[in-house]
């Protein structure tokens, strides 16, 4: 242990003690261990980075923490919403780059130092009083009571110190130029003032659909287009989780086991929502804002409406919607704030609270305590989540004997029927196609275009269930025939016949434009006309996109001018610039420093992330994707 802080101790003031705990289990609730679903997985490996294997078990713990903590922003957190943000997919990357990172520290000779160290758990707020940390004895004690070994957190602080030290050495030689400082200054602080119309291709119509003899001309002369991609079939049997639930019995005595060794899983949290009137001051307006606040306060103690004097006197974001900071928003307040709200009793107004920005006055609208909710409530929740996890481990087991029994036969279908099953087909995929009922993310399909030569067996994970397919055929890619593509072909031939007319009416409008207002023309013709007050360089353009030409002429092209028509994916736009905020060599001198210190942090960026992709090829990362998608699928049904 670290020998620095080992002296000074201090006593921790009990009141600190509700906050502390709250911080620490925020942050570090999966610390304990992975509980039952990793217990079974610990010699299983989830990736293997080099020679380094990642086992389920840190996956899992990892995972857990990080849907904890998504859970004190997010309530109403669930399987569908967690798979959107991607969270089990950033977990598993974020554990693969700092094991790849410390590798690398490792090989370059990084350590961390016992001062670095120090420094770093005295950074942590949990382990501050008035700003200093709060003693040995009380660190290990904050620790211990969350079942957290000291050891081990220091070394989980060794690592994140040693990466961000490796972060820092290999971005040292990182510069930016004159010009590029310069370039960017005008990028991030011009805009320029813009009005323009689209001509959209899709909008304009053809006399007349084209015969068969165009469609066969524009075939031949654009046929390198046209390819029929390699397809692949693979015969399949499926177990559904859902289907598999319907053989599963449950005992009482399972369900009540598993309610009371996961109580917090059905626990209603402690309800709070707080209102706040906020009156900001400067060092030398301190008694000015107290003497107001106070006749606020006295107002309120004599009945008048918190809402409405918040409504009137509050200066925050909240003030408009009566001072009401919610049931999580307040949560965002100074730590000071937030203590005084918890030990407020519903509908108690605290007296005024100094900051350091200003003075503030709380009030709890409403306080419900944690509630365990009964077995008798959740009973049909535990009987759902004991059901999912026996149909996925029966589903595993199945597939396993499956899949050894193919192996053996070198044959799914006779294995199948061995084992009183039916397999299906696929028919012929291409890569990433959907099987409606069982993938519609075309995972089977991705996987049988990456099997290696005399590979012949895949597994399928998906949140539907799980299953094996045995490749069957590949159609190698080849030139398509015309009745093969009739459909794409005219529908390219359209597409091409439109863009012409687009382009011969942008012409036509450019001339009347001079004559007439852009909003005019663009009602005369019902075109759409759209204005962009402060444009920057490469910013996205409302319907348009990022097109550097127009990017160009935003910046080049004189006020008094319309521009000639311009190719975009839809269409074409005319563009007229009305004004223009330009910076200049002055007004670059006395923000350099800031604009310097911003480009660097990008540029640093940019190559770490080209560098650590690089050494991530390299190195070489093998996932297990089969026990990756069961584990999230274990986890997310609890969700």
């Amino acid at each position: 242990m670290l020998k620095s802080m080992r002296k000074n101790l201090k006593s921790l003031a009990p009141v600190l003690w509700g906050v502390i705990i709250a911080f620490i289990i925020s942050i570090f609730a999966v610390w304990g261990g992975a509980g039952r679903l990793g217990e079974s997985r610990n010699s299983n490996t989830i990736a293997t980075i080099g020679n380094k294997k990642i086992s389920a078990d840190t996956y899992i713990q990892n995972l857990r923490q990080r849907l904890e903590m998504f859970k004190e922003d997010y309530k109403e957190l669930d399987a569908n919403f967690i798979q959107q943000l991607n969270i089990p997919q950033q977990v598993l990357e974020q554990i693969i780059q700092r094991t790849i990172l410390s590798q690398k520290a490792e090989k370059l000779g990084i350590r961390a130092s016992d001062e670095e160290i120090s420094k770093k758990v005295k950074s942590f707020p949990v382990f501050q009083k008035d700003g200093k940390f709060v003693g040995f004895e009380e660190y290990k004690q904050i620790l211990d009571f969350n079942r957290i070994s000291a050891s081990e957190f220091e070394k989980s602080l060794i690592k994140d110190i040693i990466v961000q030290k490796i972060i820092l050495v290999l971005t040292a030689g990182i510069a930016v130029s004159e010009e590029e400082l310069w370039e960017n200054y005008k990028k991030t602080n011009e805009s320029a003032q813009l009005e323009y119309i689209l001509i959209e291709n899709s909008k304009m119509e053809l006399k007349e659909e084209p015969g068969s003899i165009e469609l066969r001309k524009f075939f031949a002369e654009n046929r390198e287009k046209y390819e029929v991609p390699e397809k692949r079939t693979a015969d399949y049997l499926f177990f559904k989780t859902e289907e598999l639930k319907d053989e599963i019995e449950l005992i009482d005595t399972e369900i009540e086991k598993y309610y009371k060794d996961n109580l917090s899983q059905f626990t209603e949290p402690e309800r709070i929502k707080a209102s706040r009137i906020f009156l900001p001051y400067e060092s030398n307006e301190k008694e000015l804002a107290r003497a107001e606040a106070q006749i606020i306060l006295d107002k309120i103690n004599r009945g008048e409406a918190f809402g409405k004097l918040a409504q009137s006197n509050s200066k925050d974001e909240k003030a408009e919607e009566n001072g009401d900071w919610g049931l999580y928003e307040w949560k965002r307040l100074s730590q000071q704030e937030q203590d005084k709200i918890k030990s407020l009793a519903q509908g108690k107004v605290s007296g005024l609270l100094e900051l350091e920005d200003g003075i503030s006055i709380l009030k709890t609208t409403q306080k419900q305590s944690a509630v365990q909710k009964p077995l008798t409530e959740v009973k049909n929740q535990v009987t759902e989540i004991l059901k999912d996890q026996k149909a996925i481990n029966l589903a595993d087991q199945q597939i396993a004997e499956l899949e050894k029994k193919s192996k053996k036969e070198n044959n799914l279908d006779v294995a199948a029927q061995k084992l009183g099953h039916k397999i299906r087909s696929t028919g012929a995929l291409k890569a990433g196609d959907p099987i409606e009922d069982i993938d519609p993310s075309g995972t089977l399909s991705r996987n049988l275009f990456q099997l290696k030569d005399k590979e012949s067996f895949v597994r399928i994970n998906t949140i539907e269930g799980m299953g094996l397919a045995q490749l069957q055929k590949t159609e190698p890619a080849r030139p398509a025939e015309f009745e093969e593509v009739q459909s794409r072909v005219q529908e390219d031939f359209n597409l091409k016949k439109k863009e012409s007319i687009a382009l011969e009416k942008a012409k036509s409008i450019k001339n009347e434009l001079k004559q007439q207002g852009f909003e005019k023309i663009a009602k005369k013709y019902e075109l759409e006309y759209k204005t962009a007050e402060e444009h920057q360089r490469e910013q996205y353009l409302s319907i348009v996109g990022e097109i550097p030409e127009v990017d160009k002429l935003a910046f080049s092209l004189p006020l008094n001018e319309i521009s000639d028509p311009i190719n975009y994916n839809d269409g074409y736009i005319i563009l007229h610039v009305l004004d223009r905020k330009e910076v200049t060599p002055d007004d670059f001198e006395n923000n350099r420093s800031e604009t310097g210190k911003n480009l660097l942090e990008v540029k640093k960026n940019k190559f770490f992330q080209s560098y650590y992709m690089k050494l991530r090829e390299k190195i070489g990362v093998k996932t297990n994707y089969g026990l990756f998608t069961k584990i999230n699928s274990e986890i997310l049904a609890r969700f």
